[in-house]
């Protein structure tokens, strides 16, 4: 299961993770976000302990997506040691989140 952040936990969890963290940028109303949410979850089963796969609800936390500039949902940021080095905005298949993430290994 992947992991829920917030603008909280979001340092912690991703800014310091020691493994490539991706960011599933979500919100309950949000259609193709219902469709990307569970390949975060089956790629976070999938990669678990050489990956973090999280993800954050654009509408209880704001802060994350205002400093990403992160203006359509689904996002999904993909870091590697704390920072941002790709980006993926829309609904995609898993193989091309997966192949996003193979390359951060």
């Amino acid at each position: 299961m992947s992991v829920v952040l917030t603008d909280d936990n979001f340092k912690e969890l991703v800014l310091e993770s020691s493994v490539p963290v991706i960011v599933d940028l979500w919100a309950e109303w949000c259609g193709p976000c219902r469709m990307v949410g569970p390949l975060v979850d089956e790629l976070a089963v999938e990669y678990e302990g050489r990956a973090i796969c999280g993800k954050i609800d654009v509408d209880s936390n704001p802060d994350v997506s205002v400093e990403y500039g992160v203006r359509n949902i689904p996002t999904i940021l993909f870091f590697k040691n704390g920072e941002l080095v790709d980006k993926q905005v829309g609904a995609v298949p898993k193989s091309v989140l997966a192949q996003k993430l193979d390359a951060l290994l």
